[in-house]
């Protein structure tokens, strides 16, 4: 149900505009790989904004739905007294990721929207921080590899932080991650 010439293309670049802050040379290659240009990914933005923003735009999952048609996969998870859906699509820039989705079970409003490993797909094998290369790992990747992360607020939305210790020298580190992907380490 890809509607009003806004897909996966689109949505792709959607993604790689915020990643361009910190990223620019690997958005360049990826804007290639897309065959787009910098005002493609602006427009793509402009109307992925106008359509969460605007009164008549869809919402939640639906939003999602409309630019991506139907998920990869859909299922029920429950964490304590929490029910929730968790709704998966791939992602053709990233073939072993999936967007992921996390949804109320009721109304599709959503509370949670990033990249993850597909199941099944083999992740970086983590050990220092020299194995965190941008782009290469996701959120939950950095924080079971180095364990115990401390989960913290991002700068912006889609975007999230965790600290951890460095276990070769005990330093404090930050990993910074936009939509659930690593972009940097300090």
């Amino acid at each position: 149900m890809v509607t009003d010439g806004f897909g996966p293309v689109e949505f792709q670049l959607v993604l790689l505009r915020r990643m361009a802050d910190h990223q620019p040379a690997l958005v360049e290659d990826a804007l290639r790989t897309l065959g787009a240009s910098h005002a493609d990914l602006r427009e793509a933005n402009r109307r992925w904004q106008a359509w969460g923003h605007g009164r008549h735009g869809p919402r939640g999952e639906r939003r999602y739905r409309m630019a991506l048609d139907e998920p990869e996969a859909e299922e029920t998870r429950r964490v304590g007294d929490l029910t929730f859906r968790a709704l998966r699509w791939p992602v053709p820039l990233w073939p072993s990721l999936r967007f992921e989705v996390l949804c109320a079970p009721r109304g599709g409003a959503t509370w949670n929207e990033w990249l993850i490993r597909a199941p099944g797909a083999a992740g970086p094998a983590l050990r220092t921080t020299e194995d965190l290369k941008p782009w290469s790992c996701t959120v939950d990747e950095v924080a079971r590899a180095f364990a115990p992360a401390e989960p913290m607020e991002g700068d912006a939305p889609s975007r999230w932080r965790l600290g951890f210790t460095d276990p070769e020298d005990g330093a404090a580190r930050v990993a910074h991650f936009t939509w659930g992907l690593l972009q940097y380490v300090d």
